[in-house]
């Protein structure tokens, strides 16, 4: 039987848009301007659902200065911050597929919308750069509530910004690419998909079953499949 779904939801970074390269692209300026060797690409991606701090982190041991001072990684995070800020997307885009899926909910009149662990001034911007802020239906961002996930207080945020009651959590799918996207998800109620095609790092690839997602999918074309499938979901 096909299952009623009132809307869908995204995590942002390395499940609805690529960003990895804008990532690789200020880590290796910095690595270059402090004369040192930049991380291998593959290893910069793997660390973006960590956020920034990783990033810089990985610069920094990659070339034997992990024991800077906290103050001292605090700037280099600082100027990492700035220059994403200064060109947020240059290389980054929507995953391949993905735009088709959107372009499909929104003929069918579903929102769709993103609960992101990255800040709101940098989403915002983001998805201004990419012409999807005017078609997202809602934005949850960690400066929206007190509890990050994998807590359910963004989700349950999202719900209530869609007149969603939580006793209909149960008809809105929320996609990420990480443990802890699962875990929020499925705390709310809601039907969950891991992106295994994000960035998950090595030591978590074997894990992915036991995340707890209703579905695993490896790649978009395989997210926008199932998404789109006839008799899989229905649309409200």
């Amino acid at each position: 039987m096909s299952r009623f779904v009132k809307a869908v939801l995204f995590d942002l970074d390395g499940t609805l848009i690529d960003t990895a390269a804008d990532f690789v692209r200020i880590i290796s300026k910095m690595s270059t301007q402090n004369d040192w060797q930049a991380p291998p690409a593959a290893a910069i991606r793997e660390q973006v659902s960590a956020g920034a701090s990783a990033m810089v982190k990985l610069m920094l041991d990659h070339n034997d200065h992990s024991n800077v001072s906290e103050d001292e990684l605090l700037q280099f995070r600082q100027q990492f911050l700035d220059d994403y800020e200064a060109d947020i997307c240059v290389d980054s885009c929507l995953f391949e597929a993905l735009d088709e899926v959107l372009l499909a909910l929104e003929d069918q009149g579903v929102p769709w919308g993103i609960v992101t662990n990255k800040p709101r001034y940098l989403s915002e911007q983001l998805l201004t750069a990419m012409q999807l802020h005017e078609r997202c239906s809602v934005l949850v961002c960690p400066d929206d509530v007190s509890r990050n996930k994998p807590d359910p207080e963004p989700m349950y945020m999202a719900l209530e910004k869609l007149a969603i009651p939580r006793g209909a959590a149960g008809s809105v799918i929320y996609i990420g690419d990480h443990v802890r996207d699962i875990d929020a998800g499925n705390a709310a109620g809601m039907l969950t998909i891991l992106a295994a095609y994000g960035y998950i790092p090595p030591e978590d690839q074997d894990k992915l079953a036991h995340f707890g997602a209703d579905y695993i999918v490896e790649t978009p074309k395989q997210l926008n499949k199932l998404l789109l499938s006839a008799g899989k979901f229905e649309y409200l």
